[in-house]
């Protein structure tokens, strides 16, 4: 068995190459969209989605080439979410992943078009016959992956973020806005791989249980890193959310009990693995990676 760091390079590879090969061409009309598509999904982050949904499907010995598309399938929301967050109308931000973002790249409406067309893809490309997947769970999978990008998970959650600007929110407040916002995402992602492995009611329900701890300590992982980390290193603007007065677990809590709080959800998501034993080794070892991270 491969290492971590070995695994987890192997698989950001595939991912790279799995999202290349899926993304039209710019040699291909309309050319401007398709490369600033390209522009925004290709070299860049850290493919944690991906990540997820393979030490999941890891766990019930699912073959990697069966994960990839369920695996690039969120990833290409991740990334339609990110182009639509950074724009004027919501974030406002000019860099993500170390490069100009999509808008400034390009402009405001190819901006748009280009989330709406990962977003067309994801469903598209996850929607596409499996022959070794059963109908009817991989239309569980369509459903699952809907219901976390839509009102009721990544763009409720941004809706709430974005009426949270200057209001004073308490904890439980904020952690329903990153359930939904950066949560539901997360935990598509680790159910995604569970569905393509053939997950019993059981695990499936252990699997959300570990996904909701994962998110949630994704997220405030995140802030703690805003709060001390610089843009270089980070990719992104450092600090952007308290300039604009947005309410973090650093701001409400202090960063000191916001890496009390990660470490109290690092506990709780290896908690909820322990039923799988060794099996559930690489989910272990990411959920580890994501607080320990740097960047």
């Amino acid at each position: 068995m491969m290492d971590f760091p070995t695994w987890m390079s192997a698989v950001q590879d595939r991912t790279e190459a799995m999202l290349s090969h899926i993304l039209p061409s710019t040699e291909k009309a309309p050319s401007r969209l398709h490369e600033a598509m390209r522009y925004s999904v290709l070299e860049g982050g850290k493919r944690v989605r991906p990540l997820l949904c393979h030490a999941t499907g890891a766990l019930f010995g699912t073959a990697p080439e069966i994960l990839d598309a369920p695996a690039a399938a969120v990833e290409l929301i991740h990334a339609y979410s990110l182009v639509h967050d950074d724009l004027p109308a919501m974030d406002n931000d000019v860099l993500r992943r170390g490069k100009p973002t999509c808008h400034v790249e390009f402009d405001e409406a190819t901006a748009l078009l280009v989330g709406d067309a990962l977003q067309a893809l994801a469903f598209e490309l996850i929607a596409t016959p499996q022959v070794t997947l059963p109908p009817i769970r991989q239309l569980e999978m369509v459903r699952l992956l809907g219901e976390a990008s839509g009102s009721r998970g990544m763009a409720g959650g941004q809706a709430f973020d974005l009426q949270s600007v200057g209001r004073q929110l308490d904890v439980p407040e904020l952690e329903f806005m990153h359930i939904h916002k950066t949560g539901a995402l997360i935990r598509a992602a680790v159910l995604l791989g569970a569905h393509v492995g053939s997950a019993n009611a059981e695990q499936l329900a252990l699997l959300s249980r570990h996904a909701h701890r994962v998110g949630l300590l994704f997220q405030v992982v995140d802030d703690i890193l805003d709060a001390s980390t610089d843009t270089a290193t980070l990719g992104k603007t450092a600090g952007k959310d308290a300039a604009s007065n947005k309410p973090t677990y650093v701001t409400l809590l202090g960063i000191g009990a916001a890496k009390e709080l990660a470490e109290q959800l690092r506990t709780e998501a290896h908690l909820a693995l322990v039923p799988f034993g060794a099996s559930a080794n690489r989910l272990t070892e990411l959920t580890d990676f994501i607080v320990d991270r740097t960047f």
